[in-house]
């Protein structure tokens, strides 16, 4: 009963982890020649041996063992939780040490000599550069997680981008519909205002026209009929200008009295005098119609620069 009361209870040796006691690692490493001692213990610090001239190192922490071994003439950190072996120069694997002890590792010498290996013969021919020092394997993971998030929030970030510039595309669209659809009104509308000005500097022509050409209706005329009777009062008046011209000619010529020649003369000047009414009203329709472009085209501009 004693035997399986034994068996049954848990042994302080070893775990079902995989972790063993440093009883039984220093029995194991016995079978070969080697010797643990405790690196910080009275004795061995009376012996004052540098950590350099040493072979391997053995580094526990709570159930945690890794080691600390020249291969070489190079020390290398073999501590399991990283990614790979950490090349330790000779000036700093005392610092290391150190370190260890003040973060609660217990470190154990080797004494005695280590059995061959291939990475001892093979670094004791050649010498290793790290260019860079291995991480943490939860280090990495956890690294290549985070680039993991970063990567998918820049790609929703990219994607976000692509969304809104595709509606950045169709608003300058829109936009630009708009703008056109603008232009063509305000082209619409300067065009009406055009057409109303002249429409009003003709009527108000008509109107001066109307008052003194007379009229044999008292109905309304048309701008049709107004121009109509107009170039027939230039025809009437250019018919009696040649005729006066024809009179005076032969008055010169026949040697006639002043007196008729006064009639031509004052008939003349009477023409003139219409001649220049004539003018002057065709001066004065040209002069409203250009002052009424340019007042709709200041409007417009105006209207444009608000």
């Amino acid at each position: 009963m004693e035997s399986i009361f034994h068996e049954k209870q848990p042994s302080g040796n070893m775990d079902d982890s995989g972790f063993f006691s440093i009883q039984v690692i220093s029995n194991a490493l016995k079978v070969w020649g080697l010797e643990l001692i405790l690196f910080n213990s009275p004795e061995y610090q009376r012996l004052r041996i540098d950590p350099i001239n040493e072979r391997s190192f053995i580094c526990n922490y709570k159930e945690h063992w890794f080691t600390v071994r020249k291969l070489g003439k190079q020390w290398f950190n073999l501590n399991s939780l990283l990614t790979g072996p950490e090349l330790i120069s000779d000036t700093y694997l005392a610092l290391f040490l150190a370190q260890l002890q003040q973060e609660g590792y217990s470190i154990f010498v080797v004494k005695g000599d280590l059995p061959d290996c291939e990475a001892d013969q093979l670094l004791q021919m050649i010498r290793v550069q790290q260019m860079h020092r291995p991480k943490l394997i939860g280090e990495e993971l956890a690294q290549l997680k985070e680039q993991r998030v970063h990567k998918t929030d820049l790609e929703r970030v990219l994607e976000a981008n692509d969304g809104s510039g595709m509606l950045d595309e169709d608003e300058e669209d829109l936009q630009r519909a708009l703008a056109l659809s603008r232009q063509e009104i305000d082209m619409e509308d300067e065009e009406a205002d055009l057409r109303r000005a002249i429409q009003l500097s003709m009527q108000g022509s008509s109107r001066n026209i109307s008052q003194d050409i007379p009229q044999t209706s008292g109905t309304n005329l048309t701008s049709e009929e107004l121009r109509k009777r107009r170039e027939a009062y230039f025809e009437k008046q250019q018919q009696k200008q040649q005729q006066q011209k024809q009179q005076q000619q032969q008055g010169d010529l026949s040697g006639q009295s002043s007196h008729p020649c006064e009639r031509p003369t004052t008939s003349s000047g009477a023409l003139g005098n219409d001649l220049g009414d004539a003018m002057g009203e065709e001066d004065m329709l040209q002069a409203a119609v250009t002052m009424s472009l340019e007042t709709v085209r200041n409007d417009l501009k105006t209207e444009g620069k608000k």
